[in-house]
């Protein structure tokens, strides 16, 4: 399937779903990503055919984010009846999310529907023995960077989270598979976790490591986690390139991909691409 044979793309978020706000929920391994769908650019980045306006983002702790920061984004992007889709790689968060969701719709009177997101319901071909069980996010990611990238090229997606991926689409929109490693977040908890005397390093020491050598132990493994995960993407997205033998597009998105942007020279940053997959399966799945 081809980003020229894709469904009809909807004009605003309002109008998909009977006049209902359409809302879009990206849940990850540790954040909860909120957006609400506005409307469809007619440009794109890397001159692609057009991705969607998020608009209203929100970033919740997956693990104890509270009601209330729910409940006071919801009156923000959606006061009236709306309906959220949600796209999850945890089952246990988007259990909790949804059913903070409905609580909220039921005890503050504001109607909101909800409907959880398979790969069945993105304009994407999987071109994998087994697509059902490949994550969302990716397949996500794969379905908006159709739309993002010229039709004519393929496209590696990087998306650096607490796990990152690397994975191929290609020219004609098809998702062929890709690479998965840990991101740095994960690096470190393994390097504390694993051993009975390293501690935990925190996030600023990834994405502007000190020079080698390290001076103490923190130091050491900052540098260790910070220049031995962006060689690593450099590595496996350069794999990426020679799988698909010809030229192609490389997206970067994430939380964390701030850490491998200087390695990945000409990537095309579309941080919220999950987001903009799941709005490309808004027009499908409101309409079952």
């Amino acid at each position: 399937m081809s980003a020229s044979e894709l469904p009809p793309r909807p004009r605003t978020g309002r109008g998909i779903c009977s006049g209902d706000t359409v809302l879009l929920a990206d849940v990850g391994n540790s954040r909860i990503k909120l957006g609400r769908l506005d409307e469809w650019q007619a440009g794109a980045a890397a001159g692609g055919v057009g991705l969607p306006s998020i608009t209203h983002r929100q970033d919740l702790d997956g693990r104890k984010f509270h009601p209330d920061t729910l409940d006071r984004w919801l009156q923000a992007a959606a006061p009236g009846p709306s309906v959220i889709l949600v796209a999850s790689v945890s089952e246990a968060v988007a259990t909790r999310l949804e059913a903070a969701i409905a609580e909220l719709s039921a005890t503050r009177h504001r109607p909101i529907r909800q409907r959880r997101v398979g790969h069945a319901d993105l304009p994407l071909v999987v071109n994998l023995p087994v697509p059902e069980r490949v994550g969302i996010d990716r397949l996500a990611a794969a379905a908006a960077a159709t739309f993002a990238k010229p039709s004519d090229k393929p496209a590696i997606v990087v998306d650096c989270g607490t796990a990152t991926t690397v994975d191929l689409v290609a020219a004609d929109g098809t998702f062929l598979g890709g690479a998965i490693l840990p991101g740095p977040e994960l690096m470190a908890r393994a390097l504390a976790s694993g051993t009975s005397q390293l501690p935990t390093v925190e996030s600023p020491g990834w994405e502007a490591p000190p020079p080698m050598p390290g001076r103490v132990t923190e130091e050491a493994i900052a540098v260790g986690v910070g220049f031995g995960f962006r060689g690593a993407v450099a590595r496996v997205v350069a794999e990426a390139s020679r799988a698909l033998g010809t030229e192609s597009v490389t997206i970067l998105a994430g939380g964390w991909r701030s850490v491998v942007r200087d390695a990945l020279p000409g990537a095309v940053e579309i941080p919220d691409i999950v987001l903009c997959g799941i709005a490309m399966a808004a027009a499908r799945a409101c309409a079952r």
